[in-house]
């Protein structure tokens, strides 16, 4: 398979303080001290090809190169869920996409990586590529991978909550309609990026820019057989992950080979090609939705079927397709409900956890049929959501537990503040307003893994000035979560925010917390802080009362006093009551840790879709088409978001915006295309997203009921208002010039293609023509939640 050859056995480059090659030693020894060694990694030049040789010896004969590593260097399989083991460091037996990892070179420089990448040879037997679900359905050819519920199809779910065909039987209307949401990447400005040292104790550290280091600290442990305590992961600011460094990834386990065999630190920089590469963005998803309706608009029955392409590994991929099909009863009440669902394995760079994870595709086309039925009933599109929205404190049909909503609220704000009853079907030809509302989690309910410890702990420790050390496993990856933590523990204690010092990220110092992802983490690690400050706050009150001769009741904290609520001149500071209750209690420290509740239904699959708390958002698009160029504007956008109790209400209100942002780009004009097998557009000279010049007017309307569970009352803000965003521009674009685009991106192309459809006297349609005759299994039969909305006359 390779030469035999790790550490090369020749002299080693003698380098200045800049890293240029000044001479040769004969020892790496000589070396006054390790050096930062550069790599790079060479991608597989086949879409699917088996690898029969990697041939190193001209690399390896490179001056300034120090090892170089392949498949066979790293044999052990890794991924972060359980049924999806799939990846390896390096691909080993062979290629699943071009662009693959399949090797990495280790040298003095970057520049000396890249020229040696380039002589490595390696032999490739090339394999019938998969490029589709259609391919995958119709195509022979060797599995992508040796796992799978058929073939390349990797996952099947089927599942059926009541008598759909009684509810759709119930109905005075029925609509079927396929809708197609194409993949695209995330983009962060910074690439993926990461140092790797392992010193001379055996102990490995690897900074990188990642949104999970306890995943990344598992993957690293099990792929390179190293003791988790050995094992070292510092999570660095993170310039934009979106879910595409939730992964633990081929650069950072080959980095840590690399300085395992070299016992120098070695790093590794993505090019913004390799990025896309290394992808874990949206699915593409084909969709069919079957929806059934009375005269009123309530929903009787609805039955979605999504076609996932997943690309060539699992990563959250089984998670992403039960997604699909978990949330769409969560927005509106919905009585009885089917879900089929399949992923296939195509020859692309792996789909993943991108921002909303699994929800968006179908909430683009439940939000675009109600928009049809509302038309095709004669009622508005505002009361076929608002008359049904579900209710605050109850269960859906598939028993998802819902505490609070105000999406009722949501919607009537943005209806008001945009004007919209006055505007839709109103305005001039080429001016449009459209509606959309979805729902979200507010962190999954069950941890990728299964067990029962918590989902992120919190440690507190205040010194004897009154200083408070906050250490939790927790990433900032610009949400401003490391904020949030030090507002709701300076809000607990009563002290000021310079007296918190935070110590984040690091797998070595901090407790575990699962990742930043799922909009999880205001949620469960604010609910662990405020447990940790708690039991400090009660011992020091409880000190400060002694002291103070006053019973606790009477006493407050605040601006870093501690005083009695009737006489604030009986005070004592908050450095002096923290020396009182050392001395009473011993040194000061506490953890708090939080699980969410058990939520999961009595079925297999159940794991994904239930949340402590959902929170609600409702968005109105304005846009200006121009017949003749199909260009479309968006002028305008208003959107409410029920976030609980905004926290901090500047950054909701950022991440509602950045929300904003995305899903215009993924209706306008992302997509992850492909090409002659392979990729397309893997640069940002091709791959279009939004600029600040295409950017509108975002109003954003904050509603804030408490939710009885979340910290302070609040739930996410991260993801859930990117979800309607997309719907509500395809239904504007309907408003303005009368026809549906129902897929995306919604390109000019695409609207002259319908307007001259229009033109021709036929349906004004652009978008899939159906789905695969593909037979999913019998579904599993659950019946509904006892409290979920009921088949009127059922």
């Amino acid at each position: 398979m390779t030469d035999e050859l790790t550490l090369i056995g020749k002299p080693l480059p003698k380098v200045d303080a800049l890293g240029k090659v000044t001479g040769e030693t004969k020892y790496a020894d000589d070396l006054a001290m390790p050096r930062m060694l550069h790599a790079k990694i060479l991608g597989c030049h086949y879409p699917h090809a088996r690898i029969k040789h990697i041939g190193t010896a001209r690399a390896q004969a490179l001056p300034g190169v120090v090892a170089i590593i392949t498949g066979a260097d790293l044999p052990v399989k890794y991924g972060n869920l359980p049924v999806s083991q799939d990846e390896t460091g390096l691909a080993g037996d062979k290629g699943r996409f071009v662009g693959d990892p399949i090797a990495a070179v280790a040298a003095v420089d970057e520049e000396t990586a890249e020229r040696a990448i380039d002589l490595i040879d390696v032999e490739y037997e090339e394999l019938p590529a998969f490029m589709s679900v259609e391919d995958v359905l119709t195509k022979e050819g060797e599995p992508i991978q040796d796992y799978g519920d058929q073939g390349n199809v990797h996952k099947m779910v089927a599942l059926e909550f009541g008598d759909t065909e009684s509810g759709f039987a119930a109905a005075d209307y029925v609509r079927e309609d396929t809708f197609f949401y194409q993949g695209n990447t995330h983009l962060p400005m910074e690439e993926h990026a990461v140092v790797a040292h392992y010193t001379a104790d055996g102990k490995l550290t690897l900074w990188s820019s990642t949104q999970c280091p306890h995943y990344v600290h598992r993957a690293l442990s099990k792929a390179l057989a190293i003791a988790p305590s050995r094992v070292r992961i510092i999570a660095t600011p993170v310039g934009g992950g979106f879910g595409g460094k939730s992964d633990p990834l081929p650069h950072e386990v080959a980095a840590a080979k690399l300085s395992m065999i070299t016992g120098r630190p070695v790093k590794i920089a993505l090019t913004r090609e390799e990025v896309f590469y290394a992808h874990r963005g949206r699915h593409p998803v084909l969709m069919w939705a079957k929806t059934g309706v009375r005269k009123d608009g309530s929903i009787t029955a609805m039955h979605f079927k999504t076609f996932l392409d997943g690309g060539a590994y699992g990563s959250y991929g089984v998670a992403s397709t039960y997604y699909t099909g978990a949330l769409q009863p969560v927005t509106y009440k919905v009585p009885t409900y089917k879900f089929e669902g399949m992923r296939a394995f195509t020859n692309k760079p792996a789909c993943g956890p991108k921002r909303g994870h699994g929800t968006p595709q179908p909430r683009f086309g439940m939000e675009i049929q109600l928009d049809k039925i509302a038309e095709a009933i004669g009622i508005s599109p505002v009361d076929i959501r608002r008359k049904f929205v579900v209710d605050e404190n109850s269960y859906t049909v598939n028993h998802l537990r819902i505490t609070s909503c105000a999406l009722g609220e949501c919607i009537d704000k943005v209806a008001a503040a945009s004007g919209f009853n006055d505007k839709h079907r109103k305005l001039p030809f080429g001016k449009g307003v459209g509606l959309a509302c979805s729902s979200y989690l507010s962190g999954a309910g069950l941890p990728i893994y299964w067990n029962n410890m918590p989902h992120t702990s919190v440690q507190i420790k205040i010194d004897r000035g009154g200083g408070v050390a906050v250490l939790c496993g927790s990433t900032d990856i610009g949400q401003g979560s490391n904020s949030v933590l030090a507002y709701t523990v300076a809000e607990v204690l009563g002290v000021s925010l310079d007296a918190i010092q935070l110590t984040v990220s690091d797998t070595d110092l901090t407790p575990i917390d699962l990742g930043s992802y799922s909009s999880r983490v205001t949620f469960m690690m604010g609910n662990a802080a405020i447990e940790a400050a708690s039991k400090l706050k009660k011992l020091i009150m409880e000190a400060a009362a002694e002291k103070l001769q006053l019973p606790v009741e009477a006493l407050a904290a605040k601006n870093n006093s501690i005083y009695c609520i009737d006489d604030e001149r009986r005070s004592l500071t908050f450095a002096q009551a923290a020396q009182l209750a050392e001395a009473k209690h011993g040194g000061l420290g506490a953890m708090g840790s939080y699980t969410p509740p058990k939520l999961a239904g009595p079925f297999r699959g159940s794991g994904v879709g239930p949340s402590p708390a959902y929170s609600y958002s409702a968005c109105v698009a304005q846009v200006d088409v121009d017949p003749e160029t199909g260009e479309i504007k968006v002028e305008k956008i208003w959107i409410a978001h029920d976030c609980g109790r905004a926290i901090n209400p500047l950054l909701v209100i950022g991440q509602t915006e950045g929300s904003v942002y995305m899903g215009l780009g993924e209706a306008l004009m992302e997509e992850q295309d492909f090409r002659r097998n392979q990729h397309k557009i893997p640069s940002l000279l091709d791959y279009k997203s939004l600029t600040m010049m295409d950017m509108p007017e975002v109003e954003t309307i904050l509603v804030e009921p408490i939710d009885p569970e979340g910290p302070f009352g609040a739930k996410e803000a991260g993801q859930g208002p990117l979800l309607p965003v997309p719907p509500a521009v395809a239904n504007a674009v309907y408003d303005a010039v009368g026809v549906r685009i129902d897929e995306l991106p919604i390109t000019a192309d695409k609207v002259l293609k319908a307007l001259a459809l229009k033109a021709e006297g036929k349906e004004p349609r652009v978008g899939p023509k159906g789905v695969p005759s593909f037979v999913f299994p019998e579904p599993v039969r659950v019946e509904p939640h006892p409290q979920a909305p009921k088949l009127r006359g059922a």
